[in-house]
């Protein structure tokens, strides 16, 4: 189901960041779902997310606790949510994995096993809801996971470095193509929707170009190995295969490329752009700064370019008060009403997430719970006195039914 031309999308998501390894010194476990109460409160956060006049959601599966143990699997909570979207005329844009493996899988992503568990876990999931959903993530963020799990240590399997950051990063795409692949042997006409995290880099002085374009690159490796284009002739390929790639492992990818329906691009004004300069030890750096509706339409433009296929905006929003959220979701929609304008196949826009999350510093900290909440979504949270967290429409509700009862920007 990919909007034909001219369609549009609205959406919202839940953050639903999963790392069930416990911290090995807080023994805190990650799990956004818990965190935020939505095992307890689904419902009402899906009767709340219908009420935006949204059109789809993005929402992931715990593989955590649907696949408990190798093979076996509990689908009640996964059950009810979906079947609950489909009452509610909601498509679900399903999240397969996000960031985290279940504990049972020794050594997360660096598992040899990895491609084949996760795409046994992705078939299973296809066949069983394959009345109920039509688009699919096989994985959020490639570039974001294989920083988190293989450059900086931060999650399982903990490696480090840039050698880290390729076998993650590999062991990721071998994963989403074994998964695309799983989903329509089961499910042919499913849609798939690739989600990757991207960054705005613009150099201060025109000889840090390349460090734009590396930031580019980095941006687009993991879709273009799926895709299959990594050839001998890709300006990341020395890279790849001084860093530990096989080439018989780029081949494997061309000689089974898959099929992206739909690119998602994340950006957020707080997080996404920086500017390349000279740092104090006189090598080039990137300084983060804040971001712009116009780079935002800009990334739209580029991925869209590259890839040739449709864009979305699957994941924006602002780390900040209610009234400068409102100002960048007014912003960001407009960048999108202008990217439209100008012919850009712009599929799709949502906001993420439908309400506060918890900061992931939450798994390595000591703080209490609600010391990380982070202020981002159209709901704040609000614990009661029984230590309830109750959803608190923020100014933004209002904003954003406006927008949706417009129809597409």
């Amino acid at each position: 189901m990919v909007p034909a031309p001219g369609g549009f999308v609205w959406a919202v998501g839940l953050e639903d960041t999963f790392d069930p390894q416990p911290h090995p010194r807080t023994g805190r476990v990650l799990d956004e779902y818990e965190l935020t109460q939505h095992y307890r409160f689904w419902r009402d956060d899906l009767d709340a997310a219908a009420s935006l006049g949204i059109t789809a959601m993005r929402w992931g599966v715990p593989w955590h606790r649907v696949e408990h143990a190798p093979g076996r699997f509990d689908w009640a909570f996964t059950d009810r949510v979906l079947e609950r979207l489909s009452e509610l005329d909601i498509a679900p844009i399903l999240d397969l994995v996000h960031y985290g493996c279940p504990v049972w899988l020794d050594g997360s992503f660096a598992n040899p096993d990895y491609p084949r568990r996760v795409a046994q876990y992705a078939a299973a999931v296809a066949s069983r809801y394959r009345s109920l959903v039509q688009l699919f993530t096989p994985l959020n963020e490639p570039v974001v996971n294989a920083q988190f799990c293989g450059a900086e240590g931060t999650w399982p399997p903990n490696l480090r470095g840039a050698r880290g950051y390729i076998r993650v990063l590999l062991a990721l795409c071998e994963g989403m193509s074994h998964t695309i692949q799983a989903i329509r042997d089961v499910h042919p006409t499913a849609t798939i929707v690739h989600v990757e995290a991207t960054a705005f880099v613009e150099p201060y002085q025109p000889d840090l170009q390349p460090l734009a374009e590396a930031s580019w690159q980095r941006q687009a490796l993991p879709a273009e190995l799926v895709l299959g284009r990594v050839g001998a002739d890709h300006p990341s390929v020395e890279d790849l295969l001084a860093l530990g790639a096989a080439e018989a492992q780029l081949a494997w990818h061309r000689a089974y490329p898959q099929r992206i329906d739909v690119m998602g691009i994340n950006y957020y004004p707080h997080l996404s752009s920086a500017t390349a300069e000279i740092g104090e030890a006189g090598l080039p750096v990137a300084r983060r700064r804040r971001g712009s509706g116009a780079e935002l339409r800009e990334l739209l433009r580029r991925f869209a370019v590259h890839f040739a296929v449709p864009v979305m905006v699957t994941e924006t929003s602002d780390r900040a008060p209610a009234w400068r959220r409102e100002r960048w979701l007014h912003e960001s929609v407009q960048a999108v009403r202008d990217a439209r304008a100008s012919g850009i196949p712009v599929v799709g826009y949502t906001w993420w997430p439908l309400y506060c999350l918890f900061d992931w510093r939450w798994r390595k900290g000591r703080l209490p719970p609600d010391a990380y909440i982070c202020r981002m979504g159209l709901y704040d949270l609000r614990r009661d006195g029984r230590g309830n967290l109750l959803r608190m429409p923020s100014r933004l509700v209002d904003t954003f039914r406006q927008l949706t009862a417009a129809g597409p920007p």
